[in-house]
């Protein structure tokens, strides 16, 4: 993750940092919840909380929370057509709540390390984020709690009460696999909590090094994904130098692949070798695992020959075996190059992931983008008891 690296090296050099996090959106925006964005005090900025239209007034406020070494939230409201308030066309027409963090290093808990535990390790996740949304000159107690299924790790500042009742809604979030807001109501409650389920970074794994392969596993570190190129090492192709320095390779026969990786929901398979039997070696492999994508790069007749091979193999595919099969891989877009085909393949990908398919213009689309009910909060009041 670009923000922990980026955290490090501003440790390294003494800076102070300060974390912001998208945490609720009323009506469109650009980023949703979730998005951050990490501001060290001589102004870098690493990831985004918008197309660009926030994150300048964002260093600003930020550099006061890490004068104040205070959490703050900050409203933008992009509905208000006076976009000169902000000196900045917005467009969004939306309401963005955005929690500016300063991140105290001597803090094992603090937001940064509650991240970096995340994605230290290929497991489903939940973060909770408190604030107040009513009275934002109340405390707000910012990124609070982590929940994985081997434990909770909660800050030392979260009262009792709230303690509990997040660790369960935590807990929740992680089986239903959900983000959920909820608002506690007490006489000395009235939080907003974020409770925010994260699944690990995508896999994608391509099986093949060829020159084509290059832009692929580009774009792919682009978004962030783990790359992982997988050859039989015949030839120089397999050099780490012609690859992202964030790529793994690995040199191995079909047979001895999966068994050097963790593969999970998340986890893609591209077959794009250019040696037909190392694909189908593959195949072999691939479809006797609950893999979400395998896309196979050459016509349809290739994967026909290769279904033929497998059945006479004594294989039969059943048609939810079938169905994570993309053969010709990508998305028709008219690709011919290298790079067009890469972005074919990837937004495929994508559109498989986020259960997309199939795939339409997003002019045509006649409901919203992201749908309202996600950021639906829920009143939750806390018995007196509690």
């Amino acid at each position: 993750m670009d923000i922990i690296e980026a955290f490090e090296n501003a440790q390294q050099q003494t800076k102070q940092t300060a974390l912001a996090t998208v945490v609720h959106v009323e009506g469109s925006s650009y980023r949703r919840p979730g998005a951050r964005m990490l501001v060290t005090e001589d102004g870098q900025l690493t990831g985004a909380i918008s197309g660009g239209c926030l994150e300048g007034d964002a260093l600003f406020k930020a550099l006061f929370a890490m004068h104040q070494k205070k959490n703050m939230l900050v409203t933008y409201d992009t509905t208000d057509d006076d976009d000169a308030k902000l000196g900045m066309g917005l467009g969004c027409n939306g309401t963005i709540q955005v929690l500016i963090e300063p991140i105290d290093s001597t803090d094992p808990a603090n937001p940064i390390a509650l991240l970096k535990k995340v994605t230290s390790k290929r497991k489903d996740a939940v973060l909770v984020t408190l604030f107040s949304l009513k009275n934002k000159r109340l405390r707000q107690p910012g990124t609070c709690l982590l929940c994985t299924d081997e434990k909770i790790l909660s800050h030392h500042s979260l009262d009792s009460v709230l303690e509990t009742i997040m660790e369960g809604e935590a807990k929740n979030a992680l089986t239903n696999g959900q983000s959920v807001f909820k608002n506690y109501i007490s006489k000395s409650h009235d939080m907003m909590a974020y409770i925010e389920f994260i699944k690990p970074a995508v896999s994608l794994v391509i099986c093949g090094a060829g020159n084509d392969v290059v832009p692929l596993a580009q774009m792919a570190a682009i978004l962030g994904w783990q790359t992982l190129i997988v050859d039989d090492g015949r030839d120089k192709n397999t050099k780490q130098s012609r690859f992202e320095s964030t790529c793994q390779v690995l040199i191995a026969k079909p047979e001895k692949v999966l068994s050097q990786l963790e593969v999970d929901k998340q986890t893609v398979f591209v077959l794009i070798t250019h040696n037909y039997n190392y694909d189908l070696a593959m195949l072999r492999q691939l479809v006797q695992k609950d893999v979400t994508y395998i896309g196979l790069l050459g016509p349809k007749k290739k994967l026909e020959r290769m279904l033929e091979e497998l059945e006479q193999e004594g294989i039969h595919l059943t048609e939810q075996q079938l169905s994570v099969i993309y053969c010709p891989t990508g998305l028709n877009i008219g690709a011919e190059s290298p790079e067009e085909i890469a972005l074919s393949i990837l937004s495929e990908i994508q559109a498989v992931l986020a259960k997309r398919l199939p795939v339409t213009f997003l002019k045509n689309n006649p409901e919203t983008i992201h749908s309202r009910a996600f950021t639906e909060i829920r009143e939750v009041k806390i018995l007196s008891n509690q």
